[in-house]
């Protein structure tokens, strides 16, 4: 059991809406909420309300409205959270950390619209955030457990890919590329596992190339474009820039965010980038490839 919950944390997973909608979803958890308090009154008779118990519960829904869009923007500036891969692990951290803020926030709240009353100690803050905390994760539990099945069938679809991705690799590996030039004499061959990089430059495309362990360099008349196209039966070839066509498989080491990247490749120290609007394709062809 304990190596599924392992396993469970790191599949991909369906980020909740509330996560995933900040607006909406602070929307959602407004009614959801004020709905709940109003219907099933669980606070109601726990302490006396400088409001009706109705606007009392109103003024704190809000306010929790409020607390959480803010929360959810600020998590999507943190890296760990605003990578293309969601997991269940953040799924949990993320609302934990919110709930938990949550209900410090609203328990300082109280200090506003509740009467004047001895509420600075230990049970009281406990008690608070424990009222806070079972209320407010009504929503969450909700678009939960609509993506609850995600968890089993993530498990299948990427040993579906893992079978498909190691497929993948093994029929082009052996494959070797031919390379047409604008120029009628001019051609190029190489295999797959020897290709590095294109690099374009002017009316010309550079190929680095690695051929018995040595960095070589082939130039082809042609546009960036029309390479492209040629090598788009490779599918861990990517065009990560307007100017480069880099092998996924010989990425050694990336650094940047998801404005752009930086990439390092097997045996060389040029610095590859790759541009913001090719970041997402790269993450998803870096953890398929790599």
């Amino acid at each position: 059991m304990a190596r599924q919950i392992f396993k469970w944390r790191n599949n991909k997973y369906s980020q909740n809406y509330i996560l995933k909608n900040p607006f909406s979803g602070a929307l959602i958890f407004l009614l959801f909420c004020l709905g709940f308090m109003l219907i099933y009154e669980p606070l109601k008779g726990s302490s006396p309300h400088i409001f009706s118990y109705a606007g009392t519960m109103a003024v704190y829904c809000f306010a929790g409205s409020i607390v959480l869009f803010c929360l959810i923007k600020g998590l999507k500036i943190i890296k760990y959270f605003c990578d293309e891969k969601w997991t269940f692990a953040k799924e949990i951290i993320s609302i934990a950390i919110i709930l938990s803020v949550m209900s410090i926030i609203l328990y300082l709240l109280g200090f506003i619209f509740e009467p004047p009353a001895p509420r600075w100690n230990i049970p009281t803050f406990l008690d608070a955030c424990k009222s806070v905390f079972l209320i407010c994760i009504i929503p969450f539990v909700f678009f939960n457990l609509l993506n609850y099945r995600h968890l089993f069938l993530t498990e299948k679809l990427q040993d579906f890919e893992s079978a498909n991705d190691t497929a993948s690799t093994t029929d082009f590996s052996d494959k070797l590329i031919q390379i047409s030039s604008r120029l009628k004499k001019e051609e190029l061959s190489f295999y797959p596992k020897q290709f590095l990089y294109a690099e374009s430059d002017g009316n010309y495309v550079v190929f680095h190339l690695n051929v018995d362990n040595q960095i070589r360099k082939k130039i082809i008349r042609n546009s960036i474009n029309d390479i492209e196209k040629q090598l788009s039966a490779i599918p861990y070839f990517i065009r990560t820039h307007r100017a480069f066509i880099v092998n996924i498989t010989k990425v050694s080491s990336q650094k940047g965010n998801t404005l752009g990247y930086r990439l390092i490749l097997s045996g060389m120290d040029a610095e590859i980038p790759v541009s913001r609007q090719n970041t997402r394709r790269f993450n998803q062809l870096i953890r398929q490839y790599h």
